[in-house]
């Protein structure tokens, strides 16, 4: 079993989708507990990989558990089926896992119409996620990113809102529109490494060998290394999504079925975010150290997390709000990966843990008080609190994970995010902070208005609490809140070996004359400053002996 977790991993929805196909479309009840079974399962079946992996968490190897071979799946051109995960991945497939199920049992009575179908393509979706999550070629890493979108665009479309159209087309064209640059730059690293080897293969690990050679190639140059770069960076910025793509997301979270939502900002936004720490920093490292490319990422960044928060304030429907939030957040997780320091990269990939936890939990909120009373307009309410005590308490909870109290989860990351941006510039860490205030400001703002005062409307008043089915999908959610913000060392253990040798590895190819002189002293930062993750939170003294040495 051991040998194949992730196969058995990420066939387990696959499964139960297929089951579901013989399931009378009648029998909505007996579709219901099989897909919730199913997802339980996948969930369960990802448990023994929390003591394998740890286990195996100081093996040199950079991908564990590695499943196939190349070039075994179509010879003729040179893909396989090869997965395996790092630190990285594995914190991102336990969250998918988890929040399968969650979004899965949330659905109980919030879907009526096309039962059958709506289980079958979530469970489908799930493959896709986890497989974009263990792919180790480029080849089936494509048709995972692919396959993940259609199911995607039927949840919005069918299951949707009133603008439920425009939203799924808007979410498809732009995914769509990223994925063929995208594609582009596969088959561009793709004969260039054959130009290289004579092999023609889409595994990662020859790639990662080959692609950054792109930049000192004379044939091409740093010119056609940065078109590569921005080919990528159009895919993956679209679906974090980065300033100023995101206006697709507003739409497609507003118009989506609560569970949609929930998949769709705990898990899928990551893909954008692993994809650049995944392809962009080890493929384009001599671009993305290039002073003028790399103060791009950051303005984007910044401004993402201002903006994002800005226009919060201004909604008066909770689940834009919400939507938009996240665009502040995810410029958080940005804004580390860019930095390029151990501290903001794993601050950054928990922070995007961080994310899918309290965002989660933000649309189910939304969604309890959706199914209820059928609006999402703030204005509506007011004194839910007296009505709805259990729901204003775990409400008042993750609103203050999300917006980075202390011994909650999201002040972790922010943490780790501030403080490794702040030993590149303290210019973009400062130009950063008003984000967190900003979070406080409309999440506190949104709380006082529905869960304080007395209640005004009479359609408020019955109002049932939560149900003992409602309360099991929070749980979850706040064990984790509560584990990452008391105790976040193992994960920062778990995140130090892929994230000091990618942050390494852009280190060594830094190419002699691509930094602008505004940015030298960065630079010269990114070479000397010692790769550190978790040694600052476990042995302090010996962090800051580190630190005082390099200096």
């Amino acid at each position: 079993m051991q040998n194949h977790i992730l196969s058995l991993i990420l066939f387990t929805p696959l499964v139960g989708a297929l089951v579901l196909l013989f399931v009378p479309k009648e029998n909505k009840d007996a579709i219901r507990w099989v897909a919730n079974l199913f997802s339980l399962g996948g969930f369960l079946v990802s448990l023994p990989l929390v003591p394998w992996f740890w286990a195996q968490m100081q093996s040199p190897d950079r991908f564990k558990f590695i499943e196939g071979t190349p070039n075994n799946w179509i010879p003729s051109i040179g893909a396989g089926y090869v997965i395996g995960i790092d630190g990285i991945s594995f914190l991102l497939i336990m969250l998918t896992t988890l929040l399968g199920w969650i979004s899965i049992l949330s659905s109980w009575t919030a879907i009526e119409n096309r039962v059958k179908e709506y289980y079958v393509w979530f469970l489908i979706l799930q493959t896709g996620m986890l497989g974009v999550f263990m792919a180790l070629d480029f080849f089936l890493f494509f048709v995972f990113w692919e396959a993940m979108l259609v199911p995607m665009y039927l949840l919005i479309g069918i299951w949707g809102g009133p603008r439920k159209l425009y939203a799924a087309i808007k979410f498809f064209l732009y995914t769509l529109a990223g994925s063929v640059l995208m594609l582009l730059g596969i088959l561009f690293l793709y004969f260039h490494h054959h130009a290289l080897t004579g092999i023609y293969t889409f595994s990662l690990t020859a790639l990662y060998e080959t692609a950054p050679k792109i930049y000192s190639d004379p044939a091409y140059g740093p010119t056609v290394a940065t078109l590569l770069f921005f080919a990528f960076f159009f895919a993956f910025a679209i679906k974090v999504p980065m300033f100023p793509f995101h206006t697709w997301l507003p739409d497609a979270h507003v118009e989506a079925p609560t569970a949609g939502s929930v998949i769709l900002a705990g898990v899928l936004l990551k893909m954008g975010t692993y994809g650049f720490i995944r392809f962009s920093l080890p493929f384009f490292p001599d671009v993305l150290t290039h002073g003028r490319v790399r103060g791009w990422m950051i303005a984007l960044s910044i401004i993402a997390i201002l903006y994002g928060a800005l226009v919060s304030l201004m909604q008066k429907d909770m689940k834009k709000l919400v939507a938009y939030s996240s665009v502040s957040h995810l410029g958080f997780c940005t804004l580390g990966i860019f930095a390029l320091t151990p501290l903001a990269l794993s601050g950054s990939v928990l922070q995007q843990i961080n994310h899918g936890i309290s965002t989660g939990a933000l649309f189910l909120i939304v969604g309890i008080l959706y199914e209820r009373r059928h609006t999402r307009e703030i204005a509506e309410y007011g004194g839910i609190s007296n009505v709805m005590p259990v729901y204003a308490t775990i409400t008042l909870i993750m609103f203050l994970s999300s917006m980075g109290l202390p011994l909650l989860n999201g002040f972790v990351g922010e943490y780790y995010i501030m403080l490794g941006t702040f030993m590149v510039s303290w210019r973009w860490a400062a130009w950063a902070v008003p984000g967190v205030v900003l979070a406080a400001a409309y999440l506190l703002w949104l709380y006082q208005r529905v869960f304080f005062g007395t209640v005004t409307n009479p359609k408020n008043e019955k109002l049932h609490d939560l149900t003992p089915r409602e309360v099991l999908t929070f749980v979850p959610l706040l064990i984790m809140a509560f584990w990452i913000g008391l105790y976040p060392k193992p994960f920062f253990q778990i995140l130090e070996q892929p994230v000091n040798q990618i942050v390494q590895n852009v280190r060594n190819s830094q190419a002699g004359g691509t930094v602008d002189a505004a940015l030298q002293p960065a630079a010269e930062h990114l070479k000397t400053a010692p790769v550190v993750t978790t040694a600052s939170v476990t042995n302090p003294p010996a962090a800051a002996q580190s630190m005082k040495g390099k200096k």
